[in-house]
């Protein structure tokens, strides 16, 4: 009986042994630390036999998006303008766009004339004189500039031309002569998608760039 008890508990120490055995080693693979997707991996061995990323495209807008197609452009004028920088000059562009904006519901001409090219200068100057002759005012606000994009980029001979679509909001007021409104509210921002086209002489001293066209976008 003795025996048979002995027995009996060597067989039992001996099953739960095995069953430690097995439980321990899946306790250990479910506590093994998985990566995420994008966390860095600790196995270099493996990351040098992957091909190493393309460089990344020039960025054509203020914001994340990417315009490849124009990329040949932007690289012709940066390969011609050693200071040229987009990120930069979509900064610039941005700036302007509100100058001029501003100035001309202000009716401030000699602005306009410091910023863009004789035909929009022209052209500006008309609407505000007809403004002016009609008595009305503009009382406009530019809200906010929600992004800036490359339309397209060449550079012709000597010229660098940059067409940048503006999509802003826009609240715009009309007022007659007495200060009455006539057309539009301060307290509705409209969306505007305006494109611009800005040039500059890649050989010039002077940085500036000129508002050479304007269209609608």
């Amino acid at each position: 009986m003795i025996t048979e008890i002995v027995i009996l508990a060597m067989i039992a120490a001996f099953l739960g042994l095995r069953l430690y055995s097995v439980l321990g080693r899946r306790s250990e693979h479910e506590e093994e630390v998985i990566p995420h997707r994008f966390e860095r991996s600790d196995a270099p061995a493996q990351q040098e036999a992957q091909p190493r990323a393309a460089a990344q495209p020039v960025a054509l807008r203020s914001g994340d998006n990417r315009a490849p197609a124009n990329e040949a452009g932007i690289r012709a004028i940066a390969s011609a303008d050693q200071g040229f920088d987009l990120l930069a000059f979509l900064e610039g562009a941005k700036g302007a766009y509100a100058m001029v904006l501003e100035s001309f519901w202000k009716g401030d001409k000699e602005t306009l004339r410091e910023l863009t090219d004789d035909d929009v200068y022209e052209s500006f100057a008309g609407a505000i004189d007809a403004r002016e002759a009609a008595g009305e005012t503009l009382d406009n606000r530019l809200i906010r500039i929600e992004d800036a994009t490359v339309r397209s980029a060449e550079l012709d001979g000597r010229t660098a031309r940059i067409a940048v679509l503006f999509v802003a909001d826009i609240a715009a007021v009309t007022r007659d002569a007495d200060g009455n409104v006539v057309a539009g509210s301060l307290d509705d921002a409209i969306e505007s998608r305006d494109v611009w086209t800005f040039t500059r002489n890649v050989g010039s001293t002077d940085p500036n760039w000129i508002l050479d066209e304007t269209d609608e976008g």
